[in-house]
């Protein structure tokens, strides 16, 4: 059974903008925290030929109730035309740390 918790996956082509975009979704408390890992190799198709990028990958620790608020931002901010937006539940997690993602996020949902 999952906690009603998300951690969403997206990546960014340079670090910066990776910062300055995932500090918005923390100071709106759209997410309690973010961390931004690497660079990484990517390997994809796009518009007809298979493409490489360094990218970093960035996760986002959110609630499922704050997952639409948080996709239309990061899409709106985002440098990419269609950003990689992907969602998974946390299924189990240290209950404590749980309460603390729970708490930094109360203040954007609706009363």
């Amino acid at each position: 059974m999952h906690t009603g918790n998300l951690v969403v996956f997206t990546t960014f082509e340079k670090r910066e903008e990776a910062e300055r975009t995932l500090r918005t979704l923390v100071e709106q408390r759209l997410a309690a925290c973010v961390q931004i890992v690497g660079p990484m190799t990517s390997i994809y198709h796009w518009k007809g030929k298979i493409e490489t990028a360094s990218e970093v990958l960035c996760l986002i620790k959110t609630r499922r109730a704050l997952f639409p608020r948080l996709e239309q931002t990061l899409t709106e901010l985002h440098p990419y035309e269609v950003p990689q937006i992907v969602a998974v539940p946390i299924e189990k997690g240290n209950a404590p740390y749980l309460r603390w993602l729970e708490e930094e996020t109360a203040g954007s949902l609706p009363a």
